[in-house]
């Protein structure tokens, strides 16, 4: 970790902070008409997700985390643990269905995702952008509706409910925005 000034924080470092781990989202200068320049940051918690907006200036100094972003491949769920496997060393990990959140109904067995971590403690994770899945229920389409740009409800492999254009019926393999859980487009 290195020492840096608060006036070099910039949008996306990860530094240590009143002793947690945040991450800035948001930097702008500031330069009064009187008193010394600072730097605005609003920060966000890697831990628990909470917020702060914190004044830093150049005699402030934090210090900047390195984080490390590492593949691993989803395994199978047992319980309310999920299992991965780390890539390069084959060493296996459990998280809870909680650290993935609602995400984890995307998770496919074999499925590559990526870590953040910090010091060896996973930190987040992030999914594939899109993932394909089969539609298992879809309402019919009533008659005039196709004029119109329309959606209906559809019931996905997972579980989940999208809402997807009145041609796609239950069967066909669609893909889904894992970060927005909604239609992109048919499978080829």
């Amino acid at each position: 970790m290195a020492r840096i000034s608060g006036n070099d924080i910039r949008p996306g470092m990860a530094i240590e902070h009143d002793g947690g781990l945040w991450v800035a989202v948001k930097t702008e200068k500031v330069k009064p008409g009187k008193g010394p320049a600072y730097n605005q940051v609003e920060l966000k918690n890697l831990i628990d997700g909470r917020k702060l907006n914190n004044r830093f200036g150049t005699d402030d100094r934090v210090e900047e985390v390195n984080l490390e972003y590492r593949d691993f491949q989803f395994l199978y769920a047992e319980g309310d643990q999920l299992v991965f496997m780390n890539n390069e060393t084959y060493e296996q990990i459990e998280l809870p269905k909680e650290f993935v959140g609602q995400a984890a109904a995307f998770l496919q067995d074999g499925m590559t995702v990526t870590l953040r971590l910090h010091q060896e403690r996973p930190i987040s994770i992030r999914l594939p952008e899109q993932v394909t899945l089969t539609i298992v229920e879809a309402d019919p389409v009533l008659k005039g509706q196709t004029a119109a740009s329309s959606y209906k409800p559809a019931k996905l492999e997972n579980g989940l409910r999208i809402l997807v254009p009145p041609f796609i019926e239950a069967g066909e393999r669609v893909v889904v925005d894992t970060s927005e859980i909604t239609y992109v487009r048919r499978a080829d």
